[in-house]
Parts: C-alpha cells; sequence; structure tokens
C-alpha cells in the first residue's frame, strides 16, 4: 500500500507498521454494546473511534471486514462471574421477554449509531446466535487441559494457564497481582482459584436464559462471544481488535488467554483502544449524577446540559482529541466544538463562492500531504482537524481579496476538505444547520417576492422580471397566481444566498 499506517499496539506497547496478515483483505473486531440500556456517551467514543480506522483502511484501499457483536446474553452484573445476567435483570424488572429487551435497545443503539453517523459493521453477531460455537470453543479448552467442570459449570484454570503461558501480557499484570485483587465472592467456592473464570455457567431455576450443554443447561461466560465470534468471522488469526480501554482487562486479556488455549497461539495482531471519558472531570457514572444518554444530549434534557448539541458537534468534539488520550465532556468543551464545528462548515461551504483566478498566492496541495500524514500517524484526528482549519483560513483569505486561487487549485482544495471532512472524519452537515439555511433562504426568497409584487403594483416590467429572473437562476421555481406568488426550491443542496442582492 502506498500509505504507510502506523498504528499503536496496545500488546506491544508501542506504535508499529500496520501489515495486515492478508493484504488488501484485513480482519477488524471490535466489542460492541450489551443492549440491556439506552446508548450513552461511552459509547460513542469506541464506535466513533473505529468507525473512524475503517473508513481511513477502505479509503487507502483495504478491504476490511468489520465485525461488531452485539452482547444479549452472559454479561453478568460487575463483569463478574455471580449476580443476574444485565439484560434478563432488565426483562425481569420490566415484566418482559429477554430477547425483547435486547431487541429494543438494539433498535435504539443502532438509531443512535445513525444520527452520529457510524457506519454499519460488515457483520453484527449475537452471543445469543453463536451458542454452539462458543460451546465448542469451550470443548477445546477442556481437552487442552486449561479449564475445568465443577458443579454444572465450567471455569477457566488460570494459575494452569500460567505456568505454560502468560497470563497479563495484554494489560501488563501478573497472576500475583490478579489474585491480591481479586475478591473471594460468595457463591464461588466451586472455583479453584478467585482469578477463574467462567467459560459455561450452570443456570439457576430462576434464571430465564439458558440452553443445553454438555455440562448443564446454562449459558456462556461474557468472554467466550468475542473468542468464538472472531474465530468464526475472521479466522484464526485476524488483524485488528478493538475496544475501550475499560475492557483491556479482565475482557481481552480473558479473549488471549482463551485463544491461547483453544489454539496454541493468539488470534489477534494489533491490540487497538480508545481511551475513557470523563464528564467534568469525574467518571461518568449513575452514582453520580452524570450519566447522560446519548439521547439526552441530542435533546438537551439532561439536568447537566445547558443546551441540546446535535449528533455532529458530538462527533466533532470526540474527534478533536486523539483516540488514545482522555477526554472531558463539559458545556464549555462542547459549546467550543460547536463553533468549531460551523467554522469548519463555513469554509466548506466558503468554496462554492471562490472565483479562480489566473494565479495562485497559497499552497494546496501540501495541505492533503499533510493530512493524510496525520491519519497514518495513528489516526490523529486532532491534527487532521487542525490542518482543515489552515485550509479553512486559505478560504476566508480568498474571498477576503487578500489570495488568490487557480480553477486546479481550487479543484484540489475542494476534494481535500471533501475527503477529509466527510469521507474520512465522517463529519456532516447537521440537521439543525440545513434548517436554519432553509428557513434564511425562505426569508430572502419572500423579502424579494415582495419587493417584486411592489414593482409589478407600479407596473416597473423590467424589475419584476429581473427578481423573477434571478430566483430562477438561483434554483428557485416561482408560480404567480391571483392571490400572489408561491415559490419552491428545485433542491436546497446547491442552493447558495447570494452575496449581494440588487432589486
Amino acid at each position: 500500500m502506498e500509505h504507510q499506517l502506523t498504528i499503536y499496539n496496545t500488546l506491544n506497547r508501542k506504535k508499529e507498521l500496520f501489515v495486515p496478515l492478508h493484504a488488501p483483505h484485513v480482519g477488524m473486531y471490535v466489542c460492541g454494546p450489551t443492549v440491556y440500556g439506552d446508548p450513552h456517551l461511552g459509547h460513542a467514543r469506541p464506535a466513533i473511534t473505529f468507525d473512524l480506522l475503517f473508513r481511513y483502511l477502505t479509503h487507502i484501499g483495504y478491504k476490511v471486514r468489520y465485525v461488531r457483536n452485539i452482547t444479549d446474553v452472559g454479561h453478568l452484573e460487575h463483569d463478574a462471574d455471580e449476580g443476574e445476567d444485565k439484560i434478563a435483570k432488565k426483562a425481569r424488572l420490566e415484566q418482559l421477554e429477554p430477547m425483547e429487551v435486547a431487541q429494543y435497545y438494539i433498535n435504539r443503539y443502532h438509531k443512535a449509531m445513525d444520527t452520529l453517523n457510524v457506519l454499519s459493521p460488515s457483520i453484527e453477531p449475537h452471543a445469543s446466535g453463536h451458542i454452539i460455537e462458543q460451546i465448542e470453543l469451550v470443548k477445546e479448552i477442556l481437552k487442552n487441559g486449561y479449564a475445568y467442570e465443577s458443579e454444572g459449570s465450567v471455569y477457566f484454570d488460570v494459575e494452569k494457564y500460567n505456568k505454560d503461558h502468560h497470563y497479563g501480557k495484554l494489560s501488563g499484570r501478573n497472576l500475583d497481582n490478579v489474585l491480591n485483587t481479586t475478591r473471594e465472592l460468595d457463591g464461588q467456592s466451586e472455583k479453584h482459584n478467585p482469578a477463574d473464570f467462567a467459560l459455561w455457567k450452570c443456570a439457576q431455576p430462576e434464571h430465564i436464559m439458558r440452553w443445553p450443554s454438555p455440562w448443564s443447561d446454562g449459558f456462556p461466560g461474557w468472554h467466550a462471544e468475542c473468542t468464538a465470534m472472531g474465530k468464526k468471522y475472521l479466522g484464526e488469526h485476524f488483524d485488528i481488535h478493538g475496544g475501550g480501554m475499560d475492557l483491556i482487562f479482565p475482557h481481552h486479556e480473558c479473549e488471549i488467554a482463551q485463544s491461547v488455549a483453544s489454539q496454541g497461539e493468539d488470534m489477534v495482531h494489533y491490540w487497538m483502544h480508545n481511551n475513557m471519558l470523563t464528564v467534568n472531570g469525574q467518571k461518568m457514572g449513575k452514582s453520580y449524577g452524570n450519566f447522560i444518554t446519548l439521547e439526552e444530549l441530542f435533546k438537551g434534557t439532561h439536568p447537566m446540559l445547558e443546551q441540546a448539541y446535535s449528533p455532529m458537534t458530538i462527533r466533532f468534539f470526540t474527534l478533536q482529541a486523539h483516540y488514545r488520550s482522555t477526554v472531558d465532556f463539559s458545556n464549555e468543551a462542547l459549546q467550543a466544538a460547536e463553533k468549531g464545528l460551523a467554522r469548519l462548515m463555513d469554509a466548506v461551504h466558503g468554496l462554492d463562492k471562490i472565483t479562480p483566478a489566473a494565479t495562485s498566492t497559497i499552497d494546496v496541495k501540501s495541505l492533503r500531504a499533510k493530512c493524510y500524514e496525520a491519519m497514518n500517524d495513528d489516526l490523529n484526528s486532532p491534527i487532521v482537524i487542525a490542518h482543515l482549519f489552515d485550509g479553512a483560513k486559505m478560504v476566508n483569505n480568498i474571498l477576503a481579496g487578500n489570495d488568490s486561487i487557480t480553477a486546479e487549485d481550487l479543484k484540489e482544495l475542494k476534494e481535500t476538505f471533501h475527503l477529509f471532512c466527510f469521507d474520512i472524519l465522517g463529519l456532516q452537515e447537521d440537521n439543525a444547520s440545513k434548517e436554519e439555511r432553509e428557513a434564511a433562504f425562505g426569508k430572502v426568497v419572500d423579502m424579494l417576492l415582495e419587493e417584486r409584487s411592489k414593482a409589478k403594483a407600479n407596473k416597473d416590467w423590467a424589475t419584476s422580471d429581473k427578481i423573477r429572473n434571478e430566483l430562477t437562476a438561483l434554483g428557485f421555481e416561482i408560480k404567480d397566481g391571483k392571490d400572489g406568488s408561491e415559490w419552491k426550491p428545485v433542491s436546497y443542496t446547491h442552493l447558495t444566498l447570494p452575496t449581494k442582492l440588487e432589486v
């Protein structure tokens, strides 16, 4: 490939040149949501981060199979091996079928992702639809001696695995540290070791979600699904596994242990993790009163919010920080992002108002090269945005008459803005902005038609015809009737308010 993309590999704790196992094909697996509640800010960041990666890999010529799972079974409370299944608990409280709960929140998640302009993955497998694959995974681990059955459940033998391999190589932990920080929980006496994790859980009588297995009627452990589904859709070895930093331990650490225990080596070449977000400097959580769903954010209904924030403001704000840095949500920061996005979109609209000149006094070609350089450096989106703001200054200076640009360079500048703003960063013009523009168009057209009506009343046919012709040229259809004139736009897409109105 022409582009030398480097990405930070959490496993080796350094940036590495991205070399796919089977170029031009790339296999990418990203942990998706556990669907028991409305999508929130915590869901937005990994979705946007790996959407950026998906878009960029596709742009530079790779054929990407992007798998993002839906966890609809097996994820117990507190990410532990005891307690209720998160979805089953919600179903019990709402007196619904578990799959009814799952489907409701899957639909809500998809709707939120669409509004954030997050592309759909190539495959979106559900944990509940891959019970057979998870059972087969457990069988392989048992056969290789790294798991044991206990009271109808099957647990991964962490201590035995650690003797042959290194448990903790992703998170940087050693087993002694894990043991010292692992609580002895009630009901876990069936484990050999508190650090052992469930591969298969025997269902208690009250547990709704259960499937038959060689060991008991039960359900798979949370960690099993990603290993089983990653292998099914991407093979025994694939390129990228992504998710939030909170998944490094225990989830992704356990995934590595499962893959090595079942097939002798890790499945994943590059592990990528986005950093966490805070709200006004605090960890987000319901107990802190700062847990904000995406719907609350878009409507401005949460008590902490001073206003509603558009999906594109959220996307732009997220991309203004590097995916490996922390992000702090606040009204001030979001309002600044809103203004920054507006500046960028103004520049995009300004490109259509530029009249080319014979010579260029600006360096356009270096802008595209700088944006590519930033993207190739571990998806450095904030630097890309900084370069685009430099491009916005170019546009403003040209419109102000301080600089000039040739038709060829203008084409290059338009292509660069479109490529990085829309295709790669995935920004869109907000619906709110479109509505504001449409309202502005409407007011201007109404004003002009009023002037035209006055001209007709004064039998000033030249002015009347001039207004009509200019509006038609701008893309408006005018119909005269006995009660006055009506208008409609042929399309708002290509309309631009004239910078000078002559009546």
